[in-house]
């Protein structure tokens, strides 16, 4: 084996599996990430890639359950909502978004699973020196990393989350669905995506954008930053590119921004240890 060649799992008769579970699996990226870890430290584990198709996943899971030496999933789309719905018991943030991207299979034969975006967020927050409790927050969307997001700066103990989305009525949903079910009070709606958004950003500690917009060039700018005060944090959680052109405008403004790859780098490792393959 030369320097360039990669290093892989030595498999023995007591490796413990785990997989990333999708359709189409060819995207997924978790095997190399994790796969790499578990030999720099030595860890008789190994990562695969599960194909499963939406017809044949209820027969997958069993298949997988039924292994003794399997430990867990992370799982992309197209399965989130209905491997959450398998689930014998959901997390906090699984309950509130009805998904799931990571299910342990238990000693008991039950299936535990959870979301990790928001705590993946939340914990690259911290890993960055900005402590969340009590901050005043405003959040632009509220899609499916939105409800996760938002569950997560309340278990952090945030001070309000202020939610501005295109649709009012989807932005209320995920209000009542945080209050209903889990019990935080924190987050209100927003009545208009752009006007009290503006109104609001001149007052708040940090600006998150779970939209989407960001991903292409030549996208709108997820909300103006004319009115904001110089250390409001500007955070985002698009991954690539990196530096949106948002983020590229908060910077030459001098305002702290946050890069979305510190919510994913955050996110494997919490998965990880969810699912037994990391300590």
């Amino acid at each position: 084996m030369t320097d360039q060649t990669p290093a892989v799992p030595l498999i023995t008769g007591t490796t413990k599996l785990f997989g990333v579970i999708a359709h189409p699996s060819a995207h997924v990226r978790a095997p190399m990430v994790f796969n790499e870890r578990f030999v720099a430290e030595q860890r008789d584990h190994l990562m695969i890639p599960i194909d499963a198709t939406p017809e044949s996943l209820a027969t997958v899971m069993d298949g997988l359950r039924a292994m003794d030496n399997f430990g867990g999933l992370t799982i992309t789309i197209p399965h989130k909502v209905p491997i959450a719905q398998m689930c014998d018991e959901l997390g906090e943030a699984a309950r509130v978004c009805g998904a799931v991207n990571a299910v342990r299979f238990g000693d008991d034969g039950r299936l535990y699973g959870d979301i990790f975006d928001g705590a993946g967020f939340v914990a690259g927050l911290a890993l960055k020196g900005h402590d969340i409790a009590g901050k005043r927050v405003l959040m632009l969307g509220a899609g499916g990393a939105a409800r996760a997001i938002a569950v997560a700066l309340c278990q952090a103990d945030v001070g309000t989350i202020a939610i501005a989305n295109r649709t009012r009525e989807k932005a209320q949903d995920l209000v009542d669905a945080i209050r209903d079910g889990a019990g935080y009070t924190q987050a209100y709606v927003l009545d208009d995506m752009a006007d009290t958004a503006i109104d609001v950003a001149s007052d708040v500690d940090v600006i998150i954008n779970t939209t989407s917009l960001g991903l292409h060039t030549g996208d709108a700018l997820p909300l103006a930053l004319d009115t904001v005060r110089p250390d409001t944090l500007i955070a985002d959680i698009i991954m690539v590119p990196a530096r949106t052109a948002w983020l590229a405008l908060a910077e030459d403004k001098g305002l702290p921004t946050h890069y979305g790859r510190h919510m994913l780098d955050c996110q494997l490792e919490l998965i990880g240890r969810f699912i037994g393959a990391l300590d």
